[in-house]
């Protein structure tokens, strides 16, 4: 009796491992553009300076994310997936920005208007190519 359940128990125990080693990704996919300065006044601090981050990586959430300005200081973790010209994301960088401003009232125009996230010239080049000219890139994004 018991060697026509062995099948049954290694199926499970196997089962139990998979789960163990499988690594689940909780990153959304979505897009972004990039701005360039002037950057101030930001839909989130006003003329505060202090609201930028030392290494310059921030962004301006879309319409998606914004959530009636609920966004305003939250981190997010971004890593260029694909873009419309080929070799412009940089493979395995993942950066963290903070959002500080409005997508839709940046004082700075957008390079692609409707992305997900708006990445400040900083943030886009520090994920994508020097020698690429796109204006948007395919995302995955994590809130931090």
């Amino acid at each position: 009796m018991l060697k026509s359940r062995q099948p049954f128990f290694i199926l499970i125990l196997l089962g139990l491992c998979l789960q163990l080693f499988t690594y689940f990704s909780y990153a959304d996919v979505g897009t972004a553009a990039w701005y360039a300065p002037p950057y101030l006044p930001t839909a989130c601090y006003g003329n505060d300076q202090s609201q930028f981050p030392s290494s310059n990586l921030f962004g301006a959430a879309g319409e998606g994310i914004w959530d009636n300005g609920a966004s305003c200081g939250r981190q997010y973790l971004v890593r260029c997936i694909s873009a419309a010209e080929p070799n412009t994301c940089l493979p395995g960088l993942t950066i963290q920005i903070k959002i500080v401003d409005y997508a839709l009232q940046s004082v700075s125009p957008p390079s692609r208007s409707g992305t997900t996230i708006v990445l400040s010239q900083a943030a886009f080049a520090a994920i994508t190519n020097s020698s690429s000219t796109a204006t948007s890139i395919n995302i995955e994004f994590q809130q931090v």
